[in-house]
């Protein structure tokens, strides 16, 4: 069985068949794509859940570069394009990719709206950066670096000030409830530090998962800890389709400064013109590419991961090209800097490569809807073809945005819209909650982040891959009856099964027993979790068989 073979049409993603349950809208999770499309559904009545205080568990928080849009002078929505679809290394869907450049210069006119205040030169122009593999200056930014902070700041003031939206914090979603053929709602958890630590049900005319990436799943991350991937998990318990989870993006530069999660030194720094060396005082990365620190970030990583894996150590030498500038055209890496101990206008900024996005998720259409009924993903946690095999810096928050309104315009559609002003109360289920985090949970969470960083991270090969998926069901197999490592091994599972398919080298997947590019497989990977049964079948059988007789 070959995943990467296997095709989904567009009927397969199905919003609504028959008449819509009772219930909100449930939004679960409170980054950058679940706000915006919270906003987007108003005033239909929306329920957002979040695991933290708004602002506290995003990822969105801390995206410091910007949203790339095509609104500076001389680019255009189809050269962006073009640099998405050429980063993408061959499974962009060229579609996706048109209409999100398409749509990002309203989005971002949108963001204005909402009181984003994106930096602008005297005479009104947006001051745009360039990052790795964009052709133009096209990422909008926020005081340098702070662009996450800024948008998100302005879309939870709109939200508070929005009656239709109703936000549930300190909740967590346990499980998908399927009826009938159809998602009908949301087990919740809050936690025993924060309630009764038993479950509740929240009943949803359309459930949309917006819960951010996989970083938490690795133990060097820019992710904040929520980022799990369980709703990757609950997704595909339910029967959804995943795709690409074997694309897994790591950001060349975090802060190496013995830090969980690990700090950004963002992209920003190097468009600036900063350079990579190592210890030997070398800028290795001109003898790697031609576009040196601004070639794609899969290349960038690798290179920085091969320095560090041949003993030399790897330095962020922004002194020349930003120096006594730094702390105020940086304010959020200088600050993290400090918190190190190393004033990079003056010293080398030690770096390693992170995990820092997932190019892979639950697949969707382009209206965001998945192949469940009732439910749609938005943001990291969906896959809908624009990023392909690597993500083009700065477009993540711009496909939030872009899917944000996207899946809010799908679900208006959908849904009768007298439904306005009732929200539906959470009630209680039997069963008791999760178990508190207790010292074998986190040796187990660690165990987890350490198979996949040495296994399944930025050099990967069928070996490591198999005893990652060996070791991550023995782990799975001793903490059953823990719902969150049940559900976090299983998204471990999905990316490393995808990864030992895919037999070649394509973006940030990288192995080195399949180093090159293959053309033939220049197409999507679609996986099921009966795919990943189907495969500790046949893993099983295997191991089972009797050895071969010896030739006489």
């Amino acid at each position: 069985m070959a995943a990467h073979k296997k095709r989904y049409s567009v009927t397969d993603f199905k919003g609504f068949t028959g008449e819509p349950g009772p219930g909100d809208v449930a939004i679960i999770g409170a980054g950058l794509a679940g706000l915006f499309t919270a906003l987007k559904l108003a005033p239909l009545p929306v329920t957002v859940i979040a695991a933290a205080p708004l602002g506290e568990g995003a990822s969105s928080m801390w995206a410091q570069g910007g949203i790339a849009a095509a609104v500076g002078e001389g680019d255009s929505t189809a050269k962006h394009a073009a640099d998405t679809i050429e980063a993408g290394a061959g499974i962009v869907d060229p579609d996706v990719a048109r209409l999100v450049a398409e749509e990002g210069p309203d989005r971002i006119r949108d963001l204005l709206g909402y009181g984003v205040p994106f930096d602008r030169d005297l005479e009104g122009h947006y001051v745009l950066s360039k990052e790795a593999a964009h052709s133009e200056k096209r990422v909008v930014r926020v005081s340098g670096d702070k662009a996450g902070a800024a948008i998100m700041q302005a879309l939870i003031a709109a939200v508070r000030a929005t009656p239709s939206i109703r936000v549930l914090e300190g909740y967590e979603a346990d499980d998908l409830i399927v009826a009938d053929g159809r998602i009908e709602g949301v087990r919740l958890i809050r936690p025993t530090a924060l309630g009764n630590g038993r479950y509740a049900f929240v009943p949803a005319s359309a459930v949309v998962l917006a819960t951010g990436g996989v970083g938490a799943l690795f133990a060097l991350t820019t992710n904040p800890s929520y980022a799990k991937g369980e709703a990757l998990a609950m997704a595909a318990r339910a029967g959804a389709v995943i795709a690409d989870p074997e694309f897994v993006q790591f950001h060349p530069t975090a802060i190496d400064a013995g830090i969980d999660p690990a700090p950004l030194a963002t992209e920003a720094l190097r468009g600036e013109g900063a350079t990579l060396v190592n210890s030997d005082g070398e800028r290795f990365m001109l003898s790697i590419d031609p576009r040196g620190e601004l070639a794609p970030r899969d290349v960038v990583a690798r290179g920085v991961y091969n320095e560090l894996a041949a003993g030399r150590r790897v330095y962020l030498d922004c002194r020349a090209a930003i120096g006594m500038h730094f702390e105020k055209e940086f304010p959020t890496v200088w600050g993290h800097c400090q918190r190190a101990g190393i004033d990079p206008s003056k010293d080398l900024i030690p770096v390693a490569p992170a995990e820092h996005y997932h190019m892979g998720g639950i697949a969707t259409d382009a209206r965001g809807r998945t192949s469940l009924t009732g439910l749609w993903a938005v943001g990291e946690v969906a896959s809908t073809g624009l990023h392909g095999a690597n993500r083009l810096a700065s477009n993540s928050l711009l496909e939030a945005v872009v899917f944000g309104a996207r899946v809010a315009n799908d679900i208006r559609k959908l849904l009768p819209h007298d439904r306005v002003g009732h929200f539906v109360v959470p009630h209680r289920i039997p069963g008791s909650g999760r178990a508190a985090d207790t010292a074998s949970r986190k040796e187990a969470m660690q165990t987890l982040r350490n198979i996949m960083t040495t296994h399944v991270g930025v050099q990967r090969s069928s070996r490591g891959l198999k005893r990652a998926l060996a070791e991550l069901k023995a782990l799975e197999k001793s903490n059953a009856n823990d719902r969150v490592l049940s559900n976090m091994l299983l998204a471990a599972r999905l990316i490393t099964a995808a990864a030992l398919l895919r037999k070649e080298s394509r973006g940030g997947h990288y192995r080195v027993d399949y180093p090159q590019t293959n053309p033939a497989l220049a197409q999507r990977t679609f996986i099921t979790l009966a795919d990943l049964d189907t495969m500790d079948d046949s893993a099983k059988q295997r191991s089972a068989a009797p050895p071969l007789a010896a030739c006489s």
